[in-house]
């Protein structure tokens, strides 16, 4: 278990997350977080961004029909091939 101090900063209570820490999160300097208090513990997470659903219509949009048939020809093999490990038939 990592500890680190509660120090004051201007008008603000500051901890420091130490390096090792950050790269885990995949955090750093301007990463915002979520701050949860439970009981006596506070829990931190990285405030993602929540990510944009696309219909599968917009996924498309610019796939044209000849991307297609080259698709079905280059995945032949896959689809049609014999098994070679544990596919369920």
């Amino acid at each position: 278990m990592l500890i680190t101090r509660l120090r004051k900063q201007g008008g603000a209570a500051v901890v420091t997350l130490p390096a090792d820490v950050l790269r885990q999160l995949d955090a750093g300097i301007g990463t915002e977080f979520s701050i949860a208090v439970s009981q006596e513990s506070i829990v931190l997470r990285p405030a993602r961004v929540q990510r944009r659903r696309y219909s599968l219509k917009e996924l498309l949009t610019e796939v044209t029909e000849e991307d297609m048939q080259a698709l079905t020809q280059d995945s032949v093999v896959a689809r049609e091939g014999p098994p070679v490990g544990r596919e369920l038939i």
